[in-house]
């Protein structure tokens, strides 16, 4: 199963203020053990919401607003992707992530959907064409 990691924003993140050489240092050494364990397929930091936009769908039409974002709490500031064999793996790799600010956060885990998960949905026809994605974008 694979899981996506979500690291929430907050205001230093937010500000565009890097992290510190500690945080850097104890992050590569986490990120080391990831990959050194095998299951980490992905990670990164993100921009600033100051650096982004929205686009909001209605009907057909679309609106784009550009960033920052005021709900910091809502925004994210980095992910891992992980390839593991349950949730509770997931939760006990967390739990090692560094805090070296020591401060108040929080990080969700969430299962990515699997083709499977789509039901009588996922017509043989769009089944075909999702792998053949797949399979194209690893070829990338």
């Amino acid at each position: 199963m694979r899981f996506m990691v979500i690291v929430k924003a907050n205001e230093e993140s937010e500000a565009g203020t890097p992290p510190d050489v500690e945080m850097l240092t104890e992050m590569g050494k986490f990120n080391e053990e990831l990959v050194n364990a095998g299951v980490l397929l992905a990670a990164e930091g993100l921009a600033a919401s100051s650096q982004g936009a929205r686009v909001y769908f209605s009907g057909d039409k679309r609106t784009v607003v550009d960033g920052p974002f005021t709900e910091t709490k809502e925004l994210i500031a980095g992910f891992w992707l992980l390839e593991l064999r349950s949730l509770e793996e997931a939760v006990e790799w967390v739990k090692r992530v560094p805090n070296t600010g020591g401060g108040d956060s929080h990080i969700e885990i969430r299962r990515v959907a699997s083709l499977e998960d789509f039901g009588d949905n996922l017509t043989p026809e769009v089944r075909e064409q999702e792998e053949e994605l797949r399979r194209r974008t690893a070829q990338q």
